[in-house]
């Protein structure tokens, strides 16, 4: 593995050009200006060399060198330790443990109504999913007004890891209501960040055209 891996001179990441989890590594880089190699991944195409580096075959994959991380959290959180400015987490305890749990919320209530809307086999499915996730998003609507970035007056990992399930809310067919405006401004302000514009793939721009 350490073989394959040394080959590499550049910061490599394997990214699926459609997937939230991808995005959220993208988006992490693309902000702290990292200069890295991308190799867009099929979802029904794993190459050879990426099932060599990675036993799961997954993406986001990225390779530093001799070092092969996978799944998305592990990723980003290497990157903000490995490149420390601008700094994407809390520096105090309290605030850096509150941060974590809110990642973990998104990643264990947020991505996996995503992903069942998705891949949802039938219409009431896939409904029951988006109806979740609406009021998820809408009973948090008023966090996402309270402060500048999420739970935060600074931009950070936790906003990385919310935006790639806003930005996809129209493909999966999902409706905030008025009372989410909070959701909706947050959501209008951080797209319009240069990182973040610069994170889309083509066809992840294509899902709000």
């Amino acid at each position: 593995m350490a073989v394959v891996a040394n080959k590499r001179s550049v910061m490599t990441l394997f990214s699926s050009p459609t997937c939230a989890q991808s995005h959220r590594a993208r988006i992490v880089l693309a902000e702290k200006g990292i200069t890295f190699e991308i190799t867009n991944i099929a979802s029904d195409d794993f190459p050879e060399d990426l099932m060599d580096l990675n036993p799961y075959g997954s993406v986001p994959t990225l390779v530093d060198r001799d070092l092969v991380l996978y799944y998305a959290r592990v990723i980003i959180e290497y990157l903000d330790e490995r490149f420390p400015h601008p700094p994407l987490m809390p520096v105090d305890p309290v605030s850096r443990a509150r941060a974590r749990l809110a990642l973990t919320r998104v990643e264990r209530e947020w991505y996996p109504l995503a992903d069942r809307i998705t891949q949802a086999k039938s219409g009431k499915d896939a409904d029951a999913a988006r109806n979740e996730l609406r009021d998820s998003l809408s009973a948090t609507a008023d966090v996402f007004a309270a402060k500048p970035f999420f739970l935060s007056e600074d931009f950070a990992l936790v906003d990385c890891t919310i935006l790639p399930i806003l930005w996809r809310l129209p493909q999966l067919g999902v409706r905030l209501p008025p009372q989410a405006t909070g959701v909706l401004d947050y959501a209008d302000r951080l797209f319009e960040r240069d990182s973040f514009r610069s994170s889309l793939s083509e066809p992840e721009r294509e899902m709000r055209n």
